[in-house]
């Protein structure tokens, strides 16, 4: 039996899997048997759902390579929520949180630890650099009082990555608690939970898992969490409330997004069937090189050195000449069926090509065509 049926009585046309092509850092194109997951109706207290949110959690560990001694847990809400849900119910009053800041989600974090009045030292690094690890160490080694350590892996403003394992490392040399915000990185990058020293990983999941919006997700290490109880500054992001009850029953303490759990459990089975994180990584990069070799050689130039870029997003500066304007080229692409990114960048104008989601080589070829074609419409020439 179809899972259409009835879509004809009421009369709707059944929609193609994809609208458009999404070249973003998320929310992403999505498989059609992940769109078609969604469309069932499940109680929230149904065994069913409840083994699922079983097997999701179960795999999630897996691809950090966690074993026994890492948990997940699904919090609702975006990717914010997220890094919420760990910064406001993780550390303790008297704690202390050193930021390493190279973008603005190192400042979202800022931000949020300002809100929830926690302490804080900031280590900022310039845009197109990643932090410094010898000074994160004299950071650490001056102020002892320093409880926690964050830091982003993929920071999509530029698409820079960091070098997460180096930092883990500092860290537990000197005994502290770990959280890396991998939103735009986790399932596309091999990250080993143990091997990097990770006490809290976050990502979410509309991003390189590619599923749709509705949820975060924490592989936290069960030691750490367990001694977190009552630190929470929210009732709703409580992290380790959200732990308890999902390893009691299952089930969420609030409605859980039904919807967009069952299509990630779609997600799921079709990355492990694509090769794992590893095989997803090759075909983001595989797009990365045919969007960097293409642009090069339309003459626009990316804002990172090679060696800092990584295959997730690519940041490329507005192109000197006068006839170019963002939105309008913004909006030609998008009328011939793509979607870029505008930039995100503090001291530099730019916009960024994602090379993620359910997205092939025949698909970045065709954004690089539009975008000659638009060029042309715009009586741009950026190269001799």
């Amino acid at each position: 039996m179809s899972m259409f049926l009835g879509l004809d009585v009421l009369g709707v046309d059944i929609p193609s899997w994809r609208d458009k092509a999404l070249f973003t850092p998320g929310p992403l194109n999505t498989s059609g048997p992940t769109k078609q997951a969604m469309l069932r109706d499940l109680g929230s207290r149904d065994t069913e759902f409840i083994e699922v949110i079983k097997d999701v959690r179960s795999r999630l560990v897996g691809l950090g390579d966690g074993h026994e001694e890492y948990t997940s847990i699904i919090m609702q809400g975006s990717g914010t929520f997220g890094v919420e849900s760990i910064l406001s119910s993780t550390i303790p009053q008297d704690g202390k949180l050193l930021i390493l800041i190279n973008g603005a989600y190192g400042e979202r974090m800022l931000k949020i630890a300002n809100i929830h009045r926690i302490q804080t030292v900031s280590l900022r690094t310039a845009e197109d650099d990643v932090p410094d690890p010898k000074s994160m160490r004299e950071a650490l080694e001056s102020d002892p009082s320093i409880t926690h350590v964050a830091v982003v892996h993929c920071e999509t403003s530029t698409g820079i990555i960091n070098p997460i394992e180096e930092y883990g490392m500092i860290a537990k040399e000197f005994n502290k608690i770990y959280f890396v915000d991998a939103m735009s990185s986790f399932g596309a990058y091999p990250v080993n939970l143990r091997a990097c020293n990770i006490d809290y990983l976050i990502s979410s999941s509309n991003k390189c898992i590619e599923g749709v919006p509705g949820f975060s997700f924490i592989l936290a290490k069960i030691e750490t969490l367990k001694a977190t109880e009552g630190f929470a500054r929210t009732l709703s992001l409580d992290l380790y409330a959200q732990w308890k009850g999902l390893e009691s029953d299952g089930q969420f303490r609030f409605t859980p997004p039904i919807h967009a759990i069952l299509a990630f459990r779609q997600a799921l089975l079709e990355l492990e069937k694509e090769g794992g994180v590893s095989a997803r990584g090759e075909r983001y990069k595989r797009n990365y090189v045919i969007t960097l070799s293409a642009m090069e050689a339309m003459g626009f130039k990316p804002y990172l050195p090679a060696e800092k870029r990584g295959y997730i997003i690519t940041s490329f500066y507005y192109p000197a000449h006068p006839n170019f304007d963002f939105r309008k080229f913004y909006e030609l692409l998008s009328t011939k069926g793509f979607l870029i990114y505008p930039g995100k960048l503090s001291h530099a104008d730019c916009f960024r090509i994602g090379h993620v989601g359910r997205l092939g080589a025949s698909d970045v070829k065709g954004l690089m065509s539009a975008i000659s074609s638009v060029l042309k419409k715009m009586e741009i020439k950026l190269t001799e």
